[in-house]
């Protein structure tokens, strides 16, 4: 179970995810729709998966992954297809707002629940394993991507990389999800009831720092291509760039089991998004290849961290009765923010005069989720 979810996260995400912003120029190009557009597709895609994971989150709670991913997969590559043939930019957009469905139903979010049900106390190295081979989906995809698009149109690419997600995840997460379900765990008295825990203080500031946090995340990533454009880098050492931020990604979730076990979720949540908050601005200030590339590595290191986080959220505080009804009320502003932010941060660099501003400002967004973080209660869930 955990190799196919790790084979299909990567998979995924690489798809669904990353090869849009290396196509978007091309795609430009050739169509003549603006950058912006097509960047909001991306958006439409996340609020769409925003939308999807609450119901999503319900129905793994009661059955499990199998069908629910399946299907997910299945749509996934229909909207592919629709995307590669888009005549018309909402045509594009409409596509991609599918598309959204598609990853509520497949990306991480499903993904967290099956491994936080099957694995039981053994969730955080579980969680570790399948976000480490996660955050390799830029580092194989972004270069992959260019790569074919080299050889073809961006129309092309989207349809081989539509026959590659559809060979490999529908056939994985048919098989290989077959486990029995367990029965949903004995919640503790004080987190028996989901309805209270989403309406708590504590739920509600961590969620708001969550999604601050995302949405400055999120615009840092999409936007990283066009800030080293800027700085005069060709598209194949931006798309480099953004693959070995990847890599730091794997780096930085190495260590969390470490981490985990001598701080609260309050300090770690409150540290790694400082850390977001500091490679943000870092990256904003540089002007070399070398240092920039360099700070693109440790801003995945601390990503890669946050994506953890942000996966033993719930289970950490209120244990993982409802983790999949929780998850999914968390998830969904994070989703929006992260929806949003492509299409703002490239509109931040607009009003701002340029990409190296914008990140300065989405590191002080950071930092404000951070200290955010920090106003959370510091209480943990007994024995977790």
């Amino acid at each position: 179970m955990l190799i196919t979810l790790c084979v299909t996260v990567i998979t995924g995400w690489g798809v669904l995810y990353y090869a849009l912003p290396v196509l978007a120029g091309d795609i430009a190009a050739d169509t003549g729709w603006s950058t912006t557009g097509i960047i909001a597709a991306l958006s439409a895609s996340q609020l769409v998966a925003a939308a999807a994971g609450i119901p999503i989150g319900r129905w793994l709670d009661q059955h499990g992954p199998r069908g629910v991913m399946t299907a997910g997969s299945a749509l996934a590559v229909l909207a592919l297809v629709a995307v590669a043939s888009a005549p018309t930019l909402w045509w594009f957009i409409g596509a991609w707002s599918v598309a959204g469905v598609a990853k509520g139903a497949t990306l991480y979010a499903p993904a967290f629940s099956a491994v936080t049900r099957w694995h039981g106390p053994n969730r955080v190295r579980a969680l570790t394993a399948l976000t480490l081979v996660g955050g390799l989906a830029s580092t194989v995809f972004a270069p992959l991507t260019a790569l074919l698009a080299d050889s073809l149109n961006w129309r092309g690419t989207f349809l081989v990389l539509a026959a590659i997600l559809g060979v490999i995840t529908i056939p994985a997460h048919w098989f290989g999800l077959r486990l029995p379900w367990p029965p949903r765990p004995q919640a503790q008295p004080e987190h028996a009831d989901p309805g209270r825990i989403s309406r708590s203080r504590e739920f509600i500031t961590l969620t708001v720092a969550f999604s601050v946090a995302a949405f400055a995340t999120s615009a840092v990533v999409i936007n990283l291509i066009p800030l080293l454009a800027e700085r005069g880098i060709d598209t194949a050492t931006a798309a480099m760039a953004l693959g070995l931020g990847g890599a730091g990604q794997v780096a930085g979730r190495l260590g969390y089991g470490v981490l985990a076990r001598h701080t609260t979720p309050r300090t770690r949540t409150a540290a790694i998004l400082a850390a977001m908050a500091v490679t943000t601005v870092v990256l904003g200030v540089l002007t070399t290849v070398t240092a920039l590339i360099g700070a693109a590595i440790l801003a995945g290191v601390a990503r890669g961290v946050f994506t953890l986080i942000k996966a033993t959220a719930v289970s950490d505080r209120w244990g993982s009765a409802h983790y999949g009804r929780l998850s999914g009320v968390l998830s969904a502003p994070l989703t929006i923010c992260t929806a949003l932010a492509p299409f703002a941060g490239a509109a931040l660099a607009q009003a701002v005069g340029g990409y190296s501003t914008a990140f300065v400002i989405l590191g002080a967004i950071t930092l404000a989720g951070a200290l955010m973080a920090l106003a959370t209660g510091g209480a943990t869930l007994k024995g977790a």
